[in-house]
């Protein structure tokens, strides 16, 4: 049975969008960008905000209680109630050690009837935790069990291309999909379909 590994953040909620909309906007008011116009990711230069300060706006917004909230991608649930019992799900994120938990109840809660498993790549590591992975490459390297990667990052999708993993652009501003969100899910199926 073949494994899908899904990224969290942007394929299986709006997170940046909720964020922005939320989060991100509000705090600058004179902002007249919309969620489409962040072709960027991280989108800091495009808000033209600092790094340290998207991403502390960003992780507070992380550990609060609106991303509990958020509701599932409906497409994303709607393809693995029809598709999904023919493979394996695992989900896998990059973020800081305080808001992993938060992440991987929320996966479960929402997908855990099809995803058994919840992977994250640490990043901004606090002194004295362990650096097991760099990015999702070096996990899904040590994991050796994805046969398709879904992300929204090219970066993270480059990555796994290099490990023999089969790879499906998530459609997001910042990427370079031209398909729909429906299109990409449908040729998921094809794609795991002739693995």
């Amino acid at each position: 049975m073949l494994t899908i590994v899904w990224d969290v953040d942007d394929v299986l909620n709006e997170f940046m969008q909720t964020w922005f909309t939320e989060s991100g906007k509000p705090s600058h008011p004179a902002c007249e960008l919309s969620y489409l116009d962040i072709t960027e990711n991280p989108p800091d230069r495009v808000l033209g905000v600092t790094r340290p300060e998207y991403l502390s706006s960003l992780d507070a917004f992380r550990v609060s209680d609106r991303p509990r909230k958020m509701q599932p991608n409906p497409v994303v649930l709607d393809w693995l109630q029809n598709c999904g019992s023919g493979y394996r799900h695992m989900a896998l994120s990059a973020r800081p050690l305080d808001s992993a938990s938060h992440a991987a109840e929320w996966v479960f809660h929402h997908f855990g009837a099809y995803i058994r498993g919840f992977g994250v790549v640490l990043t901004r590591l606090s002194p004295g935790v362990p650096a097991y992975d760099r990015d999702k490459g070096d996990f899904l390297r040590w994991f050796g069990k994805a046969e398709i990667l879904v992300d929204d990052s090219e970066e993270n999708l480059r990555a796994a291309a290099e490990l023999g993993i089969r790879c499906v652009l998530y459609p997001q501003p910042w990427n370079t999909s031209s398909h729909s969100v429906r299109e990409t899910l449908e040729s998921l199926a094809h794609f795991a379909e002739t693995n």
